[in-house]
């Protein structure tokens, strides 16, 4: 929380960078994209941006009632996947220290992983006003980056030539960035990578994000990076292997082999409702394993030598994720708390559209078990793997 002298002062300060002011409650890309440019601090201040809502121009509150619905909507835009990589951010409502009104003030924290995107469009702040950021200035923001995370890190020994450029020119480019960004800029492979961090400027490499989204050979650099699938007759994996199968390849092509998969093995029986009439039953609902399993294939640990597994038994199903719970994310928590070990790859999955919207995949696949009539997934966590139980309906 603000003390009441920093929002006063705040209010007041009518020059600075790190504050904008609307009176709007409903322009939800003037706010994505004041949230886009405080998170990539072009100005190097290091410190958070504010953007007041319910104040004027002039550092008044124009007497705005701010209600939960509000308060939501602004949450949201933390996690509906506009803004890549996901922001930190706080929300918050405020009584103006004058007694005229409330404001909600969003606190944006500056990214480690610049430069931010708001629907492929990277913002910045210039003085007092927003702007989209030219290929230089893109360029300084990559060289800022801060990276603690693996999937970001550079891989030293990998080249230009062992990514598919294809892959990113054709599948990806234009997804995750405007067509008109993609128009104007003439930059090198290398550099258009880079402002995508999928490769490393100061190492000359590919990240490891970058080699598992279009790596030729990903497994070679990252041993674990594949799905391992068995489908066993009985209830152990001592008895009988029906089938079984290695997903591996470029990301892209792993998130459509799982599809493939589950609707492959997904059986299901007929349930007679009259003598002429019976409807097909699923032991399964297709929404819930595929939530399930991409929650996996994205919250995995990458440097552990160990695969995805995937274990289809005559009685459940078992998912289990090398690496256990990451950050601040907790046995207790995990239904609410948000935390991303590859956030490099989530966004990969959110521009690919196999992720609708951040935090939501457990709660979806939880609902679609109950919907079906399913129990409801169990969760084992451990600290060097995360195994999910799925039991089919009755």
């Amino acid at each position: 929380m603000l003390p009441p002298q920093e929002l006063q002062n705040i209010l007041q300060d009518l020059e600075s960078d790190r504050i904008e002011r609307t009176v709007s409650t409903d322009k939800t890309d003037k706010f994505g994209e004041a949230i886009c440019a405080f998170a990539n601090d072009f100005p190097r201040h290091g410190l958070p941006g504010y953007l007041l809502i319910g104040v004027k121009d002039d550092g008044a509150p124009n007497g705005l009632q701010v209600t939960d619905r509000l308060l939501q909507n602004l949450a949201a835009l933390r996690s509906d996947g506009n803004v890549q990589p996901l922001p930190a951010l706080t929300v918050q409502k405020y009584l103006s220290p004058n007694g005229q009104g409330e404001i909600a003030v969003v606190e944006v924290f500056p990214s480690d992983l610049p430069p931010v995107r708001y629907k492929g469009r990277v913002w910045i702040r210039v003085g007092p006003r927003r702007a989209i950021a030219n290929d230089s200035e893109e360029r300084l923001l990559s060289e800022r980056r801060r990276v603690k995370y693996f999937d970001a890190l550079p891989c030293v020994e990998s080249t230009l030539t062992d990514l598919g450029l294809d892959l990113f020119h054709l599948n990806y480019l234009p997804e995750a960035v405007a067509p008109e960004i993609i128009e104007e800029n003439q930059r090198s492979p290398k550099e258009q990578l880079a402002s995508l961090r999928f490769y490393d400027l100061t190492k000359d490499c590919p990240t490891y994000a970058g080699l598992l989204l279009f790596g030729k050979n990903p497994i070679y650099w990252l041993p674990g990076a594949y799905l391992q699938f068995l489908r066993v007759a009985g209830t152990q994996l001592v008895d009988d292997i029906e089938s079984e199968d290695m997903i591996s390849g470029d990301l892209l092509t792993v998130l459509r082999e799982l599809d493939r998969l589950i609707e492959r093995h997904n059986q299901h029986r007929p349930v007679f409702q009259t003598a002429l009439r019976e409807q097909q039953i699923f032991s399964y609902p297709t929404i819930a394993l595929r939530e399930l399993l991409l929650n996996a294939v994205m919250h995995r640990q990458y440097d552990s030598s160990a695969p995805v597994r995937f274990y289809w038994f005559a009685d459940h199903i078992e998912i289990q994720s090398p690496g256990g719970l990451f950050g601040s994310v907790t046995p207790d928590n995990y239904l609410q708390q948000n935390a991303y070990r590859n956030p490099t790859v989530a966004e990969a999955m959110k521009v690919l559209g196999y992720v609708n919207k951040f935090g939501m995949g457990i709660r979806r696949a939880q609902d679609a078990l109950k919907k079906h009539g399913n129990p409801p997934a169990e969760f084992q966590f451990d600290s060097s793997y995360v195994l999910v139980i799925v039991k089919p309906t009755q």
